[in-house]
C-alpha cells in the first residue's frame, strides 16, 4: 500500500474517531501481507480489533467512574476461605442473568466473610459485559442524598443512583436509619424497581434492616420472602432475587 493511501486512511480514521487504527494501520497491513488475507478477512480483522479496543476503553472508563473500592474479579476469589459457600451460587450470579432481568442480588452474612468482595467482583463482571455500574455504601448514599435535599438538588442527586444498570449498595443495616433517611432510600429503591439491578451486602436479615420496614411490602418484595433466610447465617449467604 502506498504511503499516500495509508496517510489518507489514518486521516479518515481520525475523523471517524478510530485513533487506534491511525496508530496501527501499518501493522494491520503487515499482518495481511504475511497471512495473504483476502479483502473481507482484512476488513474483519480491522473491525474486530477496533471493537476490542473500544470495549476495553469503555470498560476502563466505566471502572473509573464506578467508585468501586477495588477491581478484583471472581477469579481472584478464594472460595476455600468460605468452605460452606457453594461456588455454584456465585457462578450463577456471574452469568449476570439477574442483571439482564433487572432483578437483584443480596449477599448476607457477618463481617469478614467476603460479601463486599463478591459484590465488587460481580460489578466488575457487569461492567465488562457493557453495563454501567456504581458503588456506594448505604451510609454514603444517605449522607449525599440528605445534603442534596438540603441544597435543593435532590432530583439531580437521585440520578446518580438511578442511572446505573447495576447499583452496589454496601453495608446495609450496619447503622439504623431515621424516618427521613429511610424515605430517601425508599425513593432510590422504588424508582429502580424493575428498571435496574441492585447488589447489596448486609449483616442483617431484611426483617431487621430499618430501611426495609416500609419498603418491604412494595418495591423490595423481591428482596424478601423465601429467597432470604429468617436468621442471619454464620457464613456468607448468596441469594438472587426473582425478576
Amino acid at each position: 500500500m502506498s504511503e499516500l493511501v495509508s496517510t489518507r486512511i489514518r486521516t479518515t480514521a481520525g475523523k471517524l474517531g478510530l485513533p487506534h487504527l491511525t496508530e496501527t494501520i501499518n501493522e494491520y497491513i503487515r499482518w495481511a501481507d504475511q497471512g495473504k488475507m483476502g479483502y473481507l478477512d482484512f476488513l474483519d480483522l480491522v473491525l474486530s480489533e477496533e471493537l476490542a479496543v473500544r470495549d476495553n476503553r469503555r470498560f476502563r472508563q466505566g471502572l473509573r467512574l464506578s467508585r468501586l473500592p477495588h477491581h478484583k474479579t471472581l477469579d481472584e476469589d478464594d472460595f476455600a476461605f468460605q468452605p460452606d459457600l457453594d461456588p455454584r451460587k456465585v457462578k450463577d450470579l456471574a452469568t449476570l442473568s439477574f442483571v439482564e432481568a433487572k432483578a437483584n442480588a443480596a449477599l448476607l452474612g457477618p463481617p469478614g466473610v467476603g460479601k463486599s468482595h463478591i459484590a465488587v467482583a460481580l460489578a466488575v463482571a457487569a461492567c465488562r459485559a457493557g453495563y454501567s455500574i456504581y458503588f456506594t455504601s448505604l451510609a454514603d448514599m444517605v449522607r449525599n442524598l440528605k445534603a442534596a435535599e438540603a441544597a435543593g438538588r435532590l432530583l439531580n442527586k437521585l440520578g446518580t443512583y438511578l442511572r446505573p444498570s447495576v447499583l452496589v449498595v454496601d453495608e446495609v443495616g450496619y447503622q439504623p436509619l431515621e424516618r427521613a433517611e429511610a424515605n430517601l432510600v425508599f425513593q432510590v429503591i422504588s424508582k429502580r424497581y424493575e428498571k435496574g439491578s441492585i447488589i447489596l451486602t448486609s449483616n442483617k436479615t431484611f426483617s431487621k434492616a430499618h430501611m426495609f420496614r416500609r419498603t418491604r411490602a412494595r418495591c423490595c418484595r423481591n428482596f424478601t420472602g423465601s429467597m432470604v433466610p429468617r436468621r442471619l447465617p454464620s457464613r456468607l449467604d448468596v441469594r438472587a432475587t426473582r425478576p
